[in-house]
């Protein structure tokens, strides 16, 4: 006897929005975030927005470290209390939490070895090879006198302008590619559509994809 098929809603947390996407639903609700948002405030607006929508299980991207199911360090953009909150127990639902960048890669990923590289507010990289995760902070490896983040993220691109920008954006896809072999590379986040020339042997990706990623989370027949 087959399984009942899982309905999932997808939570996709950011520093300006939350977006969320249930099995089933066509179109993601928005729900603003910012500077104060904290966990406490999460549960609640989610649970209003989906009340109209049939989930059983959950998947949270969350921007920020994750390991085994658990926040580790509050993000830099929005509000504390993220690494002790209990989400299960607060939705009282089976729930799989993952870096915001993983869940968009696991969405893009179409086989052999991918790099993800989301440009955003900072640079969020993750890999999938061979249908698994491999969340990695690249973006805070030395680069220059700082950190790739800081010269392909947000602040940068407003502050020094697009010229400069996409300058870094491109050695930076050089260097990590380099070190790290892909045979794939998605570009993704909301900065990647203001690119005016997409790096050789680079995609761009879609803010779908990272709703797709937390749908196959839950998909056992996904994984090769």
């Amino acid at each position: 006897m087959k399984k009942p098929k899982k309905k999932i809603l997808v939570i996709d947390i950011g520093g300006s929005n939350v977006k969320i996407l249930a099995t089933g639903q066509k179109d993601r609700i928005k729900i603003p975030s910012g500077a104060d948002f904290s966990p406490e405030q999460l549960v609640p607006l989610v649970r209003e927005h989906a009340a109209n929508w049939e989930y059983d299980h959950i998947t949270m991207g969350f921007p920020g470290v994750v390991k085994h199911n658990q926040i580790i360090s509050d993000p830099v953009n929005m509000g504390s209390g993220w690494t002790e909150f209990d989400f299960h127990s607060a939705f009282d639902l089976p729930i799989k939490i993952l870096n915001d960048a993983a869940m968009q890669a696991l969405g893009s990923y179409e086989g052999k070895k991918l790099l993800f590289l989301g440009l955003g507010t900072g640079l969020g990289t993750a890999m999938v090879m061979n249908g698994t995760i491999i969340p990695i902070e690249g973006g805070h490896l030395p680069y220059k006198k700082s950190t790739f983040e800081n010269y392909v993220g947000k602040a940068y691109l407003f502050k020094s302008g697009q010229k400069r920008w996409e300058k870094h954006v491109r050695n930076t896809v050089s260097i990590l590619s380099d070190a790290l072999q892909p045979d794939d590379i998605v570009l993704g986040g909301g900065n990647s559509k203001l690119l005016s020339e997409i790096p050789e042997g680079c995609r761009l990706g879609t803010n779908q994809n990272a709703f797709l990623g937390g749908f196959r989370m839950w998909e056992e027949d996904f994984w090769i």
